[in-house]
């Protein structure tokens, strides 16, 4: 019940929130006692801090502290191994910030491997007091299912216990989530997104992570937002490396848009290059618009692809397929986060885990 309590008064003033104790007993229903007991709990833990008064008292009697995320005392550990040959590496506060960061940056021909990881872990915690660290995120592509990565193409790993090679290493808890899982979670907080939302990212390859009330749909196979390979042509497209013809993914990608915009003439080609792969991406998006009703869908990715020609065909298409009069207008807008946004996710995916499963 403490835990739970904990959690409630943490996800009102995350990330940004200022109440006072009266405050965050009128919202969560909870007793002035029980309040002031996970309040000073917290305090003493360097969750949140006191930042102020309340401005908005009637002027009698004392004026309210207010409470807020503390970001100066406690730290995470982030890693991004969504990159092609790059693996990043932040030191980060509550708040997903990057204080200290590292890179390693890999040839054509190199691999990342789970010693690059420990590395880069390692020199990242060592100006660190342990006793700040609240666990280790790690940003990874493929399927993740509990720490282990069941499947990652791009990164050649198959059956891989990260977070157990990371717990046993370092004693730090380690959450390791789908890369595109974090940024969905980065935009949700800190960019436009909606409680229920749709993320798509467009990169080597496509994926997308749905939330539906603040909570992320991982799906029973830990594979959910495997937008890539729905197929749009199974009877003629191109054959994906999946196995089916004419997934998404062998459509509206980086580098197969930039090869096809290559090759094309003139200008005007180009640009209608871009509006078909917005299309295509629509036709993708229609059904789980309708069976979710989601309003909300954002899409991430470089741009010079994901410019306002790909957006406005993206959303004339979802117009055309999906609104019904029960369904109202579903937008679909550029993620509002920019650079480190994975990073920030897998932060922020660790505050979650401890919040909820105690430290």
């Amino acid at each position: 019940m403490r835990r739970n309590n904990r959690s409630l008064v943490f996800g009102l003033l995350f990330p940004n929130g200022q109440l006072s104790r009266a405050d965050l007993g009128r919202q969560t229903g909870l007793s002035r006692v029980a309040i002031s007991g996970v309040a000073n709990s917290m305090l003493d833990e360097g969750l949140i801090c006191e930042s102020g008064f309340d401005v908005n008292a009637s002027g009698k009697g004392k004026r309210g502290t207010l409470l807020s995320i503390d970001t100066s005392r406690l730290h995470i550990i982030s890693v991004d191994l969504s990159q092609e040959h790059l693996v990043q590496g932040a030191v980060t506060d509550l708040l997903g910030t990057p204080q200290q960061r590292m890179e390693m940056a890999l040839g054509p021909d190199n691999d990342i491997n789970a010693d690059m990881i420990v590395q880069l872990v390692d020199q990242l915690r060592t100006d660190i007091d342990a006793d700040t660290i609240i666990g280790i995120g790690i940003a990874a592509t493929g399927v993740v299912e509990d720490g282990v990565i069941r499947e990652s193409t791009v990164l050649g790993w198959r059956d891989l216990d990260l977070r157990g090679m990371l717990e046993r290493r370092f004693g730090f808890p380690v959450t390791i989530s789908n890369d595109v899982v974090c940024s969905m979670l980065a935009e949700r907080f800190f960019g436009h997104g909606d409680k229920s939302m749709l993320f798509i990212k467009i990169d080597r390859g496509i994926g997308a992570a749905t939330l539906i009330d603040d909570v992320t749909v991982i799906g029973q196979n830990h594979a959910g937002g495997e937008i890539g390979h729905i197929s749009l042509d199974p009877e003629s497209g191109v054959l994906c490396p999946c196995g089916k013809r004419g997934c998404l993914e062998t459509m509206v990608t980086s580098p197969v848009i930039r090869e096809r915009i290559r090759r094309a003439s003139t200008p005007e080609e180009q640009l209608d290059i871009i509006r078909s792969c917005g299309e295509q991406l629509a036709a993708a998006l229609a059904m789980p618009i309708g069976l979710l009703d989601i309003n909300d869908i954002c899409v991430y990715g470089p741009p010079d692809i994901v410019n306002a020609a790909f957006l406005e065909a993206t959303q004339r298409r979802v117009d055309m397929v999906s609104s019904s009069k029960f369904h109202k207008h579903t937008s679909v807008r550029r993620c509002q986060v920019g650079s480190d946004i994975a990073l920030r996710g897998s932060a922020i995916d660790v505050v979650h885990h401890y919040i909820e499963n105690g430290h």
